[in-house]
């Protein structure tokens, strides 16, 4: 198995009648997927999603791919596939078409209109090209095949490439339920013919690949709701991602069963619930669903209200519930339900929002305590099985965190894929395929874009630190006056700290200190503002770790007259 080297260096020339393979995200985590395909100097886009945030980087609102490698090729993209509707792969598009709005969009009813829809509020109007399971579409020298597969979200799409350097298939996400709600299967008849033809790459969902078996039927959720459903004697909240519908099927359809009203809460869930019953993706019995404001006339063991935050994401509706700063409160004898797994990395999140939704007397039903979710994901058992149908000549795991991965890699050498044709990649290290082998040859710039409200990019790891100190240790700001002449301290030092713990008395026993620093600085003829901010800094920095062991950012103002 082939793996990325840190000394690995910017990616030679394409060879003629190669195929570049370069993931921007999506590898080493999950979310942010994107992988770029080149061929004869045109480029494909297969998804272009997001990250969400993780605690250690405060105040920001999503991580987007890095674009800096397209920024200056944006007329050699031919297209973006769009596999599914899931944020993690549709998230990123509007900062994309920012750059280059006419670039065409492919993807299926569903994915197209959620993509639409989001656009709209960019004030994007994109140029979109429908497509449906077994249509092939020539995308300049791309010829793409598209091959259904059942995920958690209708209408997800694989995508089979065509070009002369040899046919690579793109999963998507994708699982082998063999019970779907909506009878859509995972076309593995299409996969094997394919097969026949010969699939030269395999780029393979790995998220579930440490997962022995089987993924249970979507279905088998519906005799667990409807228990939920028939014990609870107040409301029921519902948590679930905003475009998770087969979920949210079941939920609707164990409401109507016992007499209750839905209401769906916060703009997304909102938006996303009314294309799906548009299009008729979503099955929704007359007046079962009711506008939110509606639910204070109706009694609480007839009220359903469907929110998101099933994360833990600090803004979302459900937390907001949980920290009691939400319009809808949380009472005793409240059922909330989490139809969600936990993406990894928000364990913390989601554990305190169910710990502040217990506090308040809600009977919290989740994942580890009910079968409350199946994932949309292949497990090893499927993977195995898709293998071997799919015989492909590379593989390359994609979707998934690095023991996914490995773990991936693995399914594909027992079920006989070379170990030498088998790459394990991470976001930006560039893979060719030429003369029917793929190998790593260089790497690429493809760090994280730090989405902060209105500002892309403009968030640096540098300003994340900053932020994670001031959280962690506070801040300490500092006043001086000096003499321009003479370089003595003419007013101060004034100290005042802020979330260090520190009482701004304390600092009495650090003035002298700073005055005596200065003094030196001013008798060794060094008295450039500059220069005094930091040895100030460190006076004050050392003082506080001698004292309290604390490191707080200390900001050292100082001014001459």
């Amino acid at each position: 198995m082939s793996h990325p080297h840190p000394e690995l260096g910017a990616p030679p020339k394409l060879p003629k009648g190669g195929l570049r393979v370069t993931p921007l995200g999506g590898l080493g985590e999950i979310g942010r997927n994107m992988t770029v395909f080149e061929f004869d100097g045109r480029l494909l886009i297969v998804d272009c999603g997001v990250l969400f945030p993780e605690e250690e980087q405060p105040g920001i609102d999503l991580i987007l791919p890095d674009f800096t490698t397209l920024r200056d090729r944006l007329d050699d993209v031919e297209g973006i596939v769009l596999t599914h509707g899931h944020e993690d792969h549709i998230g990123g598009v509007p900062y994309l078409l920012r750059m280059k709005p006419d670039i065409p969009l492919i993807g299926s009813k569903l994915t197209l209109a959620l993509i639409e829809a989001k656009l709209q509020e960019h004030r994007i109007r994109p140029y979109t090209l429908e497509v449906v399971e077994g249509q092939r579409e020539q995308l300049g020298p791309f010829d793409c095949e598209f091959v259904a597969v059942n995920h958690s979200i209708p209408d997800a799409l694989a995508v089979a490439i065509r070009t002369p350097a040899g046919m690579v298939v793109h999963t998507g996400d994708f699982k082998m339920d063999q019970l779907p709600l909506d009878n859509r299967l995972t076309d593995l008849h299409a996969f094997a013919r394919l097969s026949e033809e010969g699939i030269d790459l395999l780029l393979s969902d790995s998220t579930n690949a440490e997962v022995p078996g089987f993924v249970p039927p979507e279905r088998d959720i519906s005799n667990v709701m409807r228990s939920v459903f028939a014990g609870a004697q107040k409301r029921i909240i519902v948590a679930s991602f905003a475009s998770h519908v087969h979920r949210i099927q079941q939920i609707l359809d164990a409401a109507h069963e016992y007499g209750r009203r839905v209401a769906f809460v916060g703009r997304s869930m909102v938006r996303n619930m009314g294309i799906a019953r548009d299009l008729g993706y979503l099955r929704v019995p007359a007046g079962l669903v009711v506008d939110v404001k509606t639910l204070d006339d109706l009694p609480d063991h007839e009220v359903v209200l469907v929110c998101t935050g099933s994360q833990g994401e600090p803004m979302a509706a459900l937390s907001r519930m949980a920290n009691r700063d939400h319009q809808i409160r949380i009472v005793q004898g409240d059922t909330v339900i989490l139809a969600s797994s936990l993406i990894p990395g928000n364990e913390n999140a989601v554990y305190r929002v169910i710990n502040g939704l217990t506090r308040w007397g809600a009977n919290v039903v989740h994942k580890g305590n009910a079968k409350v979710h199946v994932s949309g994901h292949a497990s090893a058992g499927e993977l195995l099985y898709f293998y071997n149908i799919c015989r492909p000549k590379n593989l390359m795991p994609v979707h998934g965190e690095w023991r996914h991965l490995r773990a991936n890699a693995e399914l594909g050498a027992l079920t006989g894929v070379p170990k030498d044709r088998i790459v394990i990649a991470e976001d930006g290290v560039v893979v060719d395929l030429v003369d029917g082998k793929a190998r790593i040859v260089g790497k690429v710039q493809a760090g994280y874009v730090y989405v902060d409200g209105l500002s892309v990019g403009d968030v640096t790891e540098v300003h994340l630190k900053d932020r994670r100190i001031l959280g962690d240790e506070g801040i300490i700001s500092v006043f001086v006056v000096v003499d321009s002449t003479t370089g003595k301290v003419v007013g101060g030092p004034h100290i005042q700290a802020r979330g260090s713990g520190i009482e701004d008395g304390a600092f009495d026993a650090v003035i002298p200190k700073v005055h005596e620093a200065i003094a030196k600085s001013a008798a060794d003829g060094v008295a450039e503002p500059h220069q005094l901010q930091q040895l100030i800094r460190r006076t004050i920095g050392k003082w506080v770790s001698d004292t309290y062991r604390r490191r707080p950012m200390i900001l050292p103002v100082v001014v001459e007259v």
